[in-house]
């Protein structure tokens, strides 16, 4: 459909990045969705309807994520929203953490969204779109073990905030949405009953409709998400 918007989410097997997938899809977007598994991302846009592509993509290495970016324009002649979601996290304290892990956590959390937004950057400022990137209230609130997580988040945040003022003169909205506790797959976490409490996926792909809804004139730049109450068991 040559008028079609379209969409282009990393990360997005699982998770928040499938819940956002799927919100765009319902709405009427052609959507590419990533992943470094094959099998995961092939399911994923399977489920999603015939205008998803799965594409098997590594964030970290900027050359796949060109190569992505340009194939989703090719295929549908333009890009509207980039979901920039791909994320990782290792958790010990500085002197356990490894290296590796220090560079799997800042390569995919924060280059990886650079490179991701950066290969998006001209097919965006074609008609203007709409940016959001996945950070995480853990991008102003450090905890203890989360040393390679936080610094990747703070930074997230920094690039979010350069990337609104650069962009907006070119039509180009960007939101950094920082959720708190998320019922998600997230570091082999299995959501369960014992996560009812927390926000859901779904409801971050609701905030995503909703932002994308506001006037043009008007820009949310970022969006604080917490559980409407705590764990009660805590």
């Amino acid at each position: 459909m040559p008028n079609q918007k379209s969409a282009f989410v990393t990360g997005a097997s699982k998770g928040i990045g499938y819940a956002v997938a799927q919100a765009l899809a319902g709405a009427g977007y052609a959507v590419t969705v990533t992943s470094r598994n094959e099998q995961e991302i092939t399911q994923a846009a399977n489920s999603l309807g015939a205008s998803a592509r799965g594409v098997v993509c590594d964030v970290k290495d900027h050359r796949a994520v060109q190569d992505a970016v340009d194939a989703h324009v090719k295929a549908f002649g333009g890009l509207d929203v980039l979901f920039v979601n791909a994320g990782v996290g290792h958790f010990a304290s500085v002197a356990d953490l490894t290296v590796e892990q220090w560079r799997d956590v800042i390569d995919t959390n924060l280059s990886g969204a650079f490179y991701t937004v950066k290969a998006a950057i001209p097919a965006l400022k074609e008609k203007g779109g709409y940016i959001f990137t996945l950070s995480s209230l853990a991008g102003k609130n450090p905890f203890a073990g989360g040393a390679a997580y936080n610094a990747s988040k703070f930074g997230l945040n920094g690039l979010s905030e350069v990337l609104m003022l650069d962009l907006r003169q070119h039509d180009i909205k960007v939101t950094q949405i920082m959720p708190g506790s998320v019922a998600t797959h997230f570091a082999g976490h299995t959501p369960g009953e014992a996560d009812a409490w927390k926000i859901q996926s779904e409801d971050i792909a609701q905030l995503t409709l909703d932002l994308l809804n506001m006037p043009a004139r008007t820009l949310p730049s970022r969006v604080e998400v917490r559980p409407s109450r705590p764990d009660r068991k805590k």
